[in-house]
């Protein structure tokens, strides 16, 4: 299987539009598109005005094969007057040749990744269902160690997945590895709601499971968190990120 992530900003101001468009245009253009099996937008706890559609593919042949269609351009191009403007702005000759200075829209970040590991043992277990309802997505990022990658998928495999699986609230976990050099790797979880993530966070199974992947992480962040244990707090660098993110609206399409 294999997973894209498409993150927009947006104006503020046409969250309840993006949402509209995305339910009445998007989510149908891709239950037509050969491979597609899931389909969502998140908009983030954090920020307002960022928002992530996340797909799931049969392959990574078919998430390709979409973007190549022109498709996927297309229903970006349809939204882009909805996404919030960058700092960049374009001087452009109006038709009567005076000089026209306008905002650019800012494009959106694209990640696709092949899924490392997973919960579920057929695609279709592995997809989220067709009710969403308070479902919350929750982005944890790692920087490993460049020898550790295979690793730290052996322990997600054998260990983090089982205790995600226990949980209360933890519906799906994904392992999500960069192909190549990159020693970037994601840990995509749904849960039932915020609250049962926010849960997870305070209690011993998050630091338990810190522990047993810690030696595969980079120094810099082995450093931080052996000095944040003697000062009692949680270990953040840039080489841990954790990011949360509502459910807007989404459905499986792998019954179609």
């Amino acid at each position: 299987m294999f997973m894209r992530l498409v993150q927009l900003k947006i104006k503020r101001e046409e969250s309840a539009t993006v949402r509209r468009y995305y339910e009445e245009r998007t989510v149908p253009a891709l239950q037509n598109t050969p491979g597609c099996l899931f389909a969502c937008l998140m908009q983030s706890a954090e920020e307002a005005d960022e928002m992530i559609s996340m797909t799931m593919w049969e392959s990574q042949e078919a998430a390709e094969s979409y973007e190549k269609s022109g498709l996927f351009q297309q229903l970006i191009d349809e939204k882009r007057h909805l996404m919030a403007e960058s700092s960049e702005w374009r001087v452009q000759l109006s038709k009567d040749l005076k000089l026209e200075y306008a905002p650019v829209p800012m494009d959106p970040e694209i990640k696709a990744f092949p899924i490392a590991a997973m919960t579920g043992k057929t695609e279709k277990d592995a997809a989220p269902g067709h009710h969403p309802g308070r479902m919350f997505l929750r982005v944890f990022s790692l920087k490993l160690k460049p020898e550790m990658r295979e690793e730290y998928r052996r322990i997600y495999t054998d260990e983090i997945i089982p205790a995600f699986q226990a949980v209360k609230g933890c519906r799906h976990a994904y392992l999500l590895m960069p192909q190549g050099e990159s020693n970037e790797v994601f840990s995509i979880t749904i849960w039932d709601s915020k609250e049962a993530v926010e849960e997870y966070e305070r209690g011993e199974t998050f630091t338990r499971l810190i522990e047993k992947v810690k030696h595969t992480l980079t120094d810099l962040y082995q450093w931080k968190l052996n000095i944040d244990k003697r000062q009692g707090q949680t270990a953040t660098t840039d080489d841990v990120k954790v990011e949360h993110y509502s459910m807007v609206t989404g459905r499986a399409l792998h019954d179609k």
